[in-house]
């Protein structure tokens, strides 16, 4: 018998009110916990989401949290997913399915009360594993416990029909292999996922997108994305040519997962909008990565602190912090020059230009000519490296030379 080590996770006011509320309804062992919960606290790793199964129907699970004063929240009702709202805690609590058909993308589901029956419908035999309240580890399509003790990534059952009922789920592979695998990779998981990696087009952008990011933000990717090209996935997701040498270099830098993505990503800023429009990214995701590949102002590690505090000016500390981080990807052997740039981004607050039309009016300007005269002081200002005096009388003089 396999039992989780003691955690607060289990014990807590907030879980055990939700399996209370849940066994007040459908009796003892109606309720368990169930897939990254019981996974992590198998392999030592924080566990963040407390999801639990039951063989209650969705009706029943909302019946019997709102009897015990708490929130019932219908997530995913059509998917059997209720979640309760407990001490402000969310818990997914999904009842036990099976599928009836799958196409690919989605499934059709019937509600069950077979345990086996939901395990043997999940990807990863490591996300099989449910726990009772006391701890006690149950493992249904076997091999799962050892799994997550060792790190390996294995499908449930047959890995190329787990795939054909979610293509998805060769992202999945390669993304908990970056987690979680210790372990080479499972064979016959790797050849399905080559196999079958042209269904990777009938899933949607956000849902590939959600996947890839998540890949990335492992602590070190670059073993899974080594498997992803050599399977000819990579390709699936993100057109060529790759900078592979950049990103390879990115990992030991930042742990950021769209910064490791704009490292992958040529210097070129329409070719960096098209994948973003092509992974359906966020408006912020897409500025963010194409400003990275800006050439305008040149950000590079040769740059003196006056020309670094000019480039922040322009296009703000973030953007410069990942202009400055490619550029060190692409020369590593350079981190003294680029941590020095990083330094004068973090520490260095760019001034408010002291000038604006009430200023320029008052000088006698007026029309186009206000926002011309603005600009060139600012320019000027910016290259003098920000004077506390001499842009009014900068302004002045210019006025003067137009009248």
């Amino acid at each position: 018998m396999t039992r989780l080590p003691p955690a607060d996770w289990i014990t807590a006011p907030a879980t055990t009110a939700v399996l209370d509320a849940l066994e007040a309804e459908g009796g003892s062992g109606c309720a368990r916990f169930v897939g990254g919960c019981v996974r992590n606290a198998l392999m030592g790793v924080p566990v963040e989401d407390v999801d639990i199964a039951t063989t209650l129907t969705p009706d029943r699970v909302t019946r019997a949290i709102e009897a015990a004063g708490l929130r019932a929240v219908p997530t995913g009702v059509e998917h059997g997913t209720v979640t309760a709202i407990s001490r402000r805690t969310p818990f997914e609590i999904t009842t036990l399915r099976r599928d009836v058909e799958t196409d690919g993308r989605r499934a059709v589901i019937a509600f069950t009360d077979d345990w086996a029956e939901d395990a043997g419908r999940r990807d990863f035999r490591l996300n099989a594993l449910y726990a009772d309240r006391e701890g006690e580890v149950f493992d249904p399509v076997g091999g799962g416990v050892d799994d997550a003790l060792f790190g390996r990534i294995v499908f449930v059952g047959d890995p190329e029909a787990r795939i054909r009922e979610d293509y998805l789920r060769i992202l999945r592979y390669f993304r908990f292999f970056a987690w979680y695998g210790r372990e080479q990779a499972d064979g016959p998981a790797l050849e399905a996922c080559a196999r079958l990696k042209n269904g990777i087009a009938r899933l949607s952008a956000e849902r590939i997108a959600k996947e890839l990011l998540k890949l990335l933000a492992a602590p070190d990717p670059r073993r899974t994305t080594r498997l992803m090209f050599r399977t000819g996935v990579m390709p699936e997701i993100l057109p060529r040519p790759l900078n592979r040498f950049r990103y390879a270099a990115m990992v030991d830098i930042d742990s950021d997962p769209e910064l490791r993505l704009s490292a992958f990503l040529p210097d070129n800023p329409e070719a960096v909008a098209a994948v973003a429009e092509r992974l359906r990214l966020s408006n912020a995701q897409r500025d963010r990565l194409v400003m990275a590949a800006e050439a305008e102002p040149p950000v590079g590690l040769d740059m003196t602190p006056r020309e670094a505090r000019a480039a922040i000016y322009r296009i703000g500390a973030r953007a410069f912090d990942d202009r400055v981080k490619r550029a060190w990807a692409a020369q590593p052997d350079r981190p003294e020059a680029a941590r020095a740039l990083l330094q004068i981004a973090g520490a260095w607050t760019p001034p408010k230009f002291p000038l604006g039309g009430a200023e320029a009016m008052a000088a006698g300007l007026e029309g186009p000519a206000v926002g011309k005269a603005l600009k060139a002081v600012e320019d000027w200002w910016v290259a003098e490296d920000f004077p506390a005096g001499g842009a009014l009388e900068r302004l002045h003089a210019i006025a003067a030379e137009g009248t």
